[in-house]
């Protein structure tokens, strides 16, 4: 996959034909994201246009409301690899800037899709708005594409149950209540946190778990406190850990929000390595102990138990080993 940083990287390479276009902030790249995203291929097969995805380094509430902003389910550099996965040609990357948020719709589609991407086919949601101060709908779209040459595609949403379409807003509100397994069926791939090993208290080891603590400044959105069955990457490869989150109340003085992962059964120096955190399902909350005994006593239980779910897993999916994110 191409992937073109700002307006200045345009125009597109896009061939004699033009390009497929779909636009959205792909937070996530969620479900309805990928129902969107196929069928983009589909059409730029079909017609042998390139397959473009334009999205924005963040969110607009960021710049436009931050009180407002909610937190990204993913960094932009997760977004980009899983964009890369779902096998588009190209995509381009807006910065949101106020200037960019000024543009009248009519100026973003001829700068953008128009003279920008060569636009044969436009694909958005049903909810897709553009333009500044979100003035542009699916009608002034589809209007815009009559002048411009460009057919405008509805993508109708994606209802797991019939009656909620998968947002981004969901899966939010799934993994602040650590429902990560039913995070992980809207979004069509494993919740992930990615970050670089570095020292804890050391805790961990002194009770017979040693474990790498994940770094604060780390990318994708961390799950409610508990204990997590889940996989820990280590470049090419993944092992099945036992994922503590929150503050380990049973110490003292321990900084909120702390990710920990313990690799079963094996000791690997991991300090200093970027590694990703996947989470599987929730065993149980976070606990405040009486005392050391039996903390080690419920690890134990959890790494049993942990141990078998994830055979489990790796079973039902027909894999011979764990499956990836």
């Amino acid at each position: 996959m191409k992937v073109l940083s700002g307006i200045g990287s345009l125009p597109l390479e896009a061939g004699t034909r033009g390009s497929a276009v779909t636009i959205g902030k792909f937070d996530g790249v969620h479900a309805g994201h990928r129902a969107v995203i196929g069928r983009l291929n589909d059409i730029a097969e079909a017609q042998g246009l390139t397959a473009v995805i334009v999205t924005f380094d963040r969110h607009p509430l960021a710049l436009l409301a931050p009180e407002k902003c909610p937190p990204f389910l993913i960094s932009a550099e997760q977004k980009l690899r899983l964009l890369a996965e779902t096998g588009v040609d190209a995509t381009l990357v807006l910065e949101f800037t106020q200037e960019l948020a000024s543009l009248p719709p009519e100026v973003f589609v001829e700068t953008v899709l128009v003279n920008g991407l060569h636009a044969r086919h436009v694909l958005v949601g049903e909810d897709f708005r553009f333009g500044a101060n979100g003035a542009g709908d699916i009608a002034l779209l589809t209007e815009l594409g009559k002048r411009f040459g460009f057919v405008v595609d509805l993508i109708e949403d994606v209802k797991p149950d019939r009656v909620r379409r998968v947002s981004s807003t969901w899966i939010r509100e799934l993994l602040a209540s650590g429902d990560v397994r039913a995070a992980g069926e809207l979004l069509g791939h494993t919740p992930t946190v990615r970050g670089e090993v570095v020292h804890g208290a050391a805790r961990g080891r002194e009770l017979g778990f040693p474990t790498a603590n994940i770094s604060e400044e780390s990318e994708g959105l961390i799950p409610a406190d508990g204990v997590y069955a889940g996989w820990l990457t280590d470049g090419a490869t993944r092992y099945p850990a036992a994922i503590s989150v929150g503050n380990n109340p049973t110490f003292h003085g321990v900084a909120q929000k702390q990710v920990e992962a313990y690799v079963l059964d094996r000791e690997i120096d991991l300090y200093g390595h970027v590694v990703e955190v996947s989470f599987v399902d929730r065993i149980r909350g976070m606990v405040a102990f009486t005392g050391i005994d039996p903390l080690i006593v419920q690890m134990r239980a959890d790494v049993d138990q942990i141990r078998t779910l994830l055979a489990d897993s790796t079973m039902h999916s027909g894999q011979s080993g764990p499956p990836r994110a």
